[in-house]
Parts: C-alpha cells; sequence; structure tokens
C-alpha cells in the first residue's frame, strides 16, 4: 500500500526531489512568482528553472506545503507530488 506525506520543510522537499534527479522550475503566470513544479528528466519547455532560494521564496510566500509519495504501491520510487495549501 502507498501513502502520501505532506510537509514544509525546505531541507526535506530539496532532497527528496535531488534523490529523483528533480530540479526547481516555475510556470511564470500574471500572478506572484508562478507555478511551482519539480521537474524530472529532460526539461520541460513550459518550465523556466529557478533556483532554490527563489523556489522557496515562493512556496513560503504563498504558504504552500509539499505533498509526496516515497514509494509507489509495488515498492518502486515514486515521483508523485502536488503543492496544496498549508492547514
Amino acid at each position: 500500500m502507498s501513502s502520501s506525506e505532506t510537509t514544509t520543510d525546505h531541507k526535506k522537499i530539496r532532497k527528496w526531489a535531488e534523490e529523483r534527479d528533480g530540479r526547481p522550475a516555475a510556470i511564470r503566470t500574471r500572478g506572484k512568482g508562478g507555478v511551482l513544479r519539480i521537474d524530472f528528466g529532460e526539461k520541460e519547455e513550459e518550465f523556466d528553472e529557478i533556483d532554490w532560494d527563489e523556489f522557496f521564496k515562493i512556496f513560503d510566500e504563498n504558504k504552500l506545503a509539499f505533498l509526496y509519495q516515497n514509494k509507489t504501491k509495488d515498492g518502486k520510487t515514486s515521483r508523485f507530488n502536488k503543492f496544496v495549501e498549508r492547514d
């Protein structure tokens, strides 16, 4: 059985992403900062790579939390993640 966790811990988020070859990115919008993403593998055309400092600045300003999964239900490393509002 797979389960997900939620965190706001910057070190934990960065470690999770880097273990999966993920890079911080944003999709630029008219709003403040943009929509955050973790980009895996080849760079996605619509994603702008950003550094971790900018990533976490946007993350904190928008009061986000990181919902993620460590393993899939068959035990493989999962890349499932999304950004949700903090409680």
